[in-house]
């Protein structure tokens, strides 16, 4: 944030997402939106759907009000790979999708049919991300719900062995952040119209199980360690990978940096940055 603050056209509103005046004054003088705001984490979602619906669904639902009220067009918003629930279906196809098993995949997938009706009775340009497992610098080690890899990349360099949900056989398509920062910005401003009002995987399209994510970290730190196994977590789905070619062919997405780069691009961030969370 620090590096954006003396941007001439940079605008820092501290806010709630709930709170509808907020989303209005959010909205003036703005043409196209990124809506990224949610209150993330399956786990999260099962010990406290109340909020997590209020954020991802009450303020889903401002946002799309206040731009609609404000003349705004397009939105491109984030989405989940969650909204596959229980499908078994591999690799993930956007139109083919399962029952939710969590309430935060029942939000994200709200998001989308929110989107659908906005798109078709206000004549507005929406386009959805279904996001996959997406990592990079700045995510934190810390809290209850922090996700994997930062979890991994700190206990390895702190030398102590962590605890891999199951028995490590999951396996997840992890996406450098980067990749889905070039996903946004397409998005945003593709005059591709048969791109719009679309829902799209957003991943690398490869698949990584935590055990093979585990050695790639150790291997990144010089580490000996072996993980300890824990319960599978609830709400989990075994596996997920996504089939890319339809962002590839309507919004140009070309995912540059692949899981094992940007898992070596984060790991020296974090090495470099070892007291930011602390």
């Amino acid at each position: 944030m620090e590096d954006l603050k003396d941007l001439p056209t940079f605008e820092l509103i501290e806010g709630d997402i709930t709170d509808y005046a907020t989303c209005v004054h959010a909205m003036q003088g703005i043409d196209k939106i990124s809506h990224q705001a949610a209150l993330g984490s399956v786990p999260r979602s099962i010990s406290d759907p109340v909020n997590t619906n209020a954020s991802n669904i009450t303020g889903t639902l401002n946002i799309y009000t206040a731009a609609k009220e404000a003349g705004i067009k397009r939105i491109v918003y984030a989405a989940s790979s969650s909204t596959y629930g229980d499908s078994e279906n591999l690799p993930k196809v956007e139109d083919t999708i399962g029952k939710p098993l969590s309430p935060y995949a029942v939000t994200k997938y709200v998001m989308e049919l929110y989107a659908d009706v906005f798109a078709r009775i206000y004549q507005m340009e929406f386009i959805g991300l279904r996001y996959f497992n997406v990592f990079g610098p700045y995510q934190s080690p810390s809290g209850a719900y922090a996700a994997v890899i930062p979890l991994f990349m700190n206990a390895v360099m702190q030398d102590q062995a962590p605890t891999i949900n199951g028995d490590g056989s999951y396996s997840r398509d992890f996406t450098f952040v980067d990749n889905v920062v070039q996903a946004n910005i397409n998005a945003l401003f593709t005059e591709n119209s048969a791109a719009l009002n679309q829902v799209y995987n957003i991943a690398f399209g490869e698949s990584t199980t935590l055990l093979q994510l585990f050695d790639i970290i150790k291997d990144l730190a010089g580490s000996h360690l072996k993980p300890n196994f824990g319960a599978f977590r609830l709400g989990d789905i075994p596996h997920s990978l996504a089939n890319i070619d339809k962002a590839k062919s309507l919004l140009n997405y070309q995912p540059a940096i692949s899981v094992s780069e940007g898992l070596r691009i984060s790991f020296d961030w974090y090495k470099k940055n070892s007291g930011y969370f602390k």
